[in-house]
């Protein structure tokens, strides 16, 4: 079974249908994208020699379907990275896979041949480009459900990016959960991609393409108000990805407030936190729309997930503790929370989250010992710290390498970080843990204020201390502009706390 069928079919059954848009304008439809995917292939497979990998560092583009789905009916496996990385970061992640095809951008092409003399560089538009879709098409690869299809570089917050080497079973298991847990899809959908295709909006993407729907990409290349807002007005069933950093902030657009906002059919949340404040936010703009999914690269988009009439309910029903839960296990798969034994715990108590299933990845490429540390007995051991309750709702607490010890006491930097977004004065933050040569660690909590704001530290201790046990709260605060996030919208906490430990300490400040 080969993930490359699912456009076979299509532009088989749908061939006029439009399969990728600019804009308000479609650029093509599903014939043409298919005849396209076939002529690549061709060129792919001269091109990558004996290597069984296909590596894409373009930003979003037009073009970016017809690459990923011509390395799969190929028959190689694609490697999709995050464009906004440094050369030397992608030349790193293309020798890991051992590519000798790259798909980069005009701008980075010299940078990463530099870097890359004995690879192959293909530019989408470019002349060679053009030359490789005049190749005859290509009959498509028989690959087998656990043949690598998707290597998916972690966001490496903790060390160098890890290969989560996924199958053609787990994108396809994936592909179907979306029926199963989040809409039906039909030739009328439209996905608006926001954020990066190299991630959650592409993986969110095969979905789409299975059932005919439209890949519209915004003419900016992201996210500006007014443009949302056109195109929210141009597309009936519509759909879109976006970090909850974005959706927080919505409603500040008068453009997006006043826009036609039904004909948007879901707002699907992930890849970071998101507070019962933003949902409420979300709710207040778009109705029972957003969809909160708990996922991770290791185990695509699908482990856990808030539905639309979950939200929409414990919005209505003041449900806090709920909204700040990523919900119910996804269809086909099981979870649970673990011991540091890696042992089963009863509901209400803390661990480390685990799941299994056919999302669930092969392993790590190139990396034995991580795999067997990460997948024991077909279970995921996520890394991510939480709790389920009585009725199988799951709460995440925070990374178990970010777990703030003070005083022998554990900090979850999630509990802190929901208090105090409730504050109007902070537009994002980030917790973690301070070196304290008393206590081991202190509570450190790093500050974007709200636009016009100037955050009342007192007044922040006081929301803290009526809300958390007195040593959970921050000792020390200190105000940024922005915060440093990954191409899934992680704030990159091993970056902060490297950064703290050279501010001088007496540029921390205390609440009182």
């Amino acid at each position: 079974m080969n993930v490359a069928q699912l456009l076979e079919n299509t532009a088989l059954s749908y061939p006029k249908r439009p399969a990728v848009s600019v804009g308000c304008r479609a650029v093509l439809d599903y014939s043409q994208l298919g005849e396209r995917t076939a002529r690549l292939a061709s060129a792919i497979r001269n091109h990558a020699g004996d290597s069984m990998t296909v590596a894409i560092t373009t930003p979003n583009c037009p073009e970016y379907l017809e690459i990923l789905y011509a390395t799969w009916h190929a028959g190689l496996a694609a490697a999709p990275m995050n464009a906004k990385l440094s050369a030397s970061e992608l030349a790193f992640m293309v020798r890991d896979c051992g590519a000798r095809l790259v798909f980069t951008s005009a701008e980075q092409a010299a940078e990463l041949q530099a870097l890359l003399d004995d690879v192959a560089i293909l530019v989408p538009r470019s002349a060679d480009y053009h030359v490789a879709l005049q190749s005859p098409t290509a009959a498509i690869a028989d690959r087998q459900t656990s043949d690598l299809a998707w290597i998916f570089y972690t966001s490496g917050t903790t060390g160098k990016p890890k290969g989560a080497m996924l199958s053609h079973g787990n994108l396809m298991a994936m592909t179907l959960a979306y029926y199963a847990d989040i809409d039906s899809l039909g030739e009328h959908d439209a996905l608006l991609h926001l954020a990066a295709t190299s991630h959650a909006s592409g993986l969110f993407g095969l979905s789409f393409v299975a059932k005919a729907g439209n890949n519209v990409l915004p003419e900016s290349g992201g996210f500006e108000a007014a443009e949302l807002a056109t195109l929210i007005n141009h597309y009936p069933k519509l759909s879109f990805f976006m970090p909850p950093t974005l959706l927080r902030r919505l409603d500040r657009y008068q453009a997006l407030v006043h826009a036609n906002l039904d004909n948007v059919k879901a707002v699907l949340l992930g890849a970071a936190p998101i507070t019962p404040a933003d949902l409420r936010t979300g709710y207040a703009m778009f109705g029972a729309k957003l969809w909160n999914g708990y996922g991770q690269g290791e185990s695509p988009c699908t482990i856990t997930a808030m539905s639309k009439t979950m939200i929409a309910q414990c919005i209505r029903e003041q449900r806090e503790d709920r909204l700040a839960s990523v919900g119910i296990v996804r269809t086909g798969l099981r979870i649970a929370v673990l011991n540091d034994e890696g042992q089963p715990l009863a509901p209400g108590a803390t661990g480390e989250i685990a799941v299994s299933g056919a999302t669930v990845m092969q392993g790590y490429l190139n990396r034995p010992d991580a795999t067997a540390e990460t997948v024991v007995a077909g279970w995921l051991r996520t890394g991510d710290i939480g709790r389920l309750d009585d009725e199988g709702y799951l709460t995440l607490l925070d990374r178990k390498k970010d777990v703030i010890i003070s005083g022998g006491m554990n900090i979850y930097a999630r509990e802190v970080e929901d208090v105090l977004h409730e504050s109007s004065d902070i537009a994002d933050i980030a917790v973690i843990g301070l070196p304290d040569a008393e206590w081991g660690e202190s509570v450190l909590a790093i500050v974007v204020a709200s636009p016009g704001s100037v955050p009342d530290l007192a007044a922040l201790d006081d929301l803290c201390l009526a809300r958390l046990a007195r040593f959970k709260r921050p000792k020390y605060y200190y105000l940024v502009g922005d915060l440093p996030r990954n191409a899934s919208g992680k704030v990159l906490k091993r970056q902060l706390r490297d950064e703290m430990t050279l501010i001088d300490p007496g540029a921390f400040l205390k609440p009182r």
